[in-house]
């Protein structure tokens, strides 16, 4: 309910929980905007009369009347934000836009709607408004109307300024986060993959040399990747594949893999270094413990606008009992994917891990927003 209302209010485009929650929070907030209107209306047309301010039945028409007022102007807002915002690619374009394009964005929206939905809503009140500007009164509702026009665009305009700001050192916050995050990844298998090459050299060296490419390979793309914003899951495709071709010459015959993903999955940016955490898990919580060792499987789909990525493992699962005398992660690696995903996407992205009856499957969802152009292609491998 917090993270509802807290998305509803903050000023942004960004829409938390159900659909109808969105729009209970704008009925609630109408019904709550009728009471000061209701009240500035007896003040500026009931001052004299005494009986008008204890007329129960007056005060309940007259929030009426203001109620549908409200709820015209405030549907109007809700409904333009939702259309604009699908049309503008939702709140991770705004967020590029340039302080005073949101502020104009923001301030503009309901400035409008209040100019179209006032006079819309008097109508759908029953009034006349034809009679309302040619009585006697006229001039005042006019000039009443234009005062609280001008109030209500100061009003938007310091706000949302104010939140504009505020996105921008969230945006400030969210960069160094993410940098803070990935300079966290380690490559765990650095001391694992140096301590077979030396126990190659001697007796294999034509096997050593390989192992020791495919490593540099490995290590190249992981260093160039953490210095970029994102890049295509293609690029990710071909590390994680670089990844298992390295663990595969030195587990040889207990790791197999295959990797399937069609062209508009392979288009889509992602946070680098993403997908090889969760092979690597998959490996060395799954695969290695086990005498037979077993399979890695990345699937990569986009479906209804969102890319969903899978790493399935045939292993241990994670619901094995532990190994005596082996050390357990912390599911550091899980817990930085999850807060990077989070710093970039919000609530539109998620990392969920359970059983696969056998092993265990990663599933990550976030918004497909692909690339220019498609990096390179990858064939399944085993």
């Amino acid at each position: 309910m917090r993270a509802s209302w807290q998305s509803w209010a903050g000023g942004t485009l960004e829409r938390v929980g159900p659909y109808w929650l969105q729009w209970a929070w704008t009925l609630l907030f109408c019904m709550a905007l009728a009471v000061p209107f209701t009240v500035l209306g007896f003040l500026a047309f009931a001052r004299e009369s005494d009986s008008a301010w204890r007329n129960g039945s007056g005060w309940i028409y007259w929030y009426g009347r203001n109620l549908v007022v409200c709820l015209t102007i405030g549907a109007l807002i809700h409904a333009t934000f939702d259309l604009l915002g699908k049309l503008f690619g939702g709140q991770a374009t705004v967020r590029r836009w340039r302080p005073w394009q949101r502020t104009l964005f923001f301030s503009g929206v309901p400035l409008a709607c209040v100019v179209v939905g006032w006079p819309l809503g008097l109508t759908l009140a029953g009034a006349n408004l034809r009679q309302w500007i040619q009585g006697a009164w006229g001039t005042n509702i006019i000039a009443g109307s234009l005062l609280i026009s001008l109030l209500l665009t100061f009003f938007f305009h310091h706000y949302f300024a104010s939140r504009s700001r505020q996105i921008e050192a969230e945006k400030r916050a969210t960069e160094a986060q993410l940098r803070l995050l990935q300079g966290q990844i380690e490559p765990h298998f650095l001391f694992n993959t140096l301590a077979g090459v030396l126990s190659l050299i001697d007796h294999e060296p034509a096997k050593a040399k390989q192992m020791l490419h495919d490593f540099t390979e490995v290590l190249r793309s992981s260093l160039s990747a953490m210095r970029s914003d994102s890049s295509p899951l293609a690029h990710e495709l071909e590390l994680a594949e670089s990844y298992l071709r390295l663990l595969g010459a030195r587990m040889e015959d207990r790791l197999r893999w295959q990797v399937d993903a069609d062209d508009a999955a392979r288009a889509v940016r992602v946070p680098p270094l993403l997908l090889q955490p969760l092979v690597e898990n998959a490996i060395h919580h799954g695969l290695e413990p086990q005498l037979q060792g077993g399979t890695v499987s990345v699937s990569a789909r986009v479906v209804a606008a969102e890319l969903v990525l899978e790493v399935r493992d045939d292993g241990r699962g994670p619901d094995a009992p532990p190994r005596p005398g082996v050390r357990q992660g912390h599911g550091m690696a899980l817990a930085n994917i999850r807060g990077r995903l989070l710093a970039r996407y919000g609530s539109a992205a998620s990392l969920q891990v359970r059983p696969a009856h056998p092993g265990t499957l990663a599933v990550v969802r976030l918004p497909a927003t692909p690339h220019t152009s498609c990096v390179g292609t990858t064939e399944p491998s085993t």
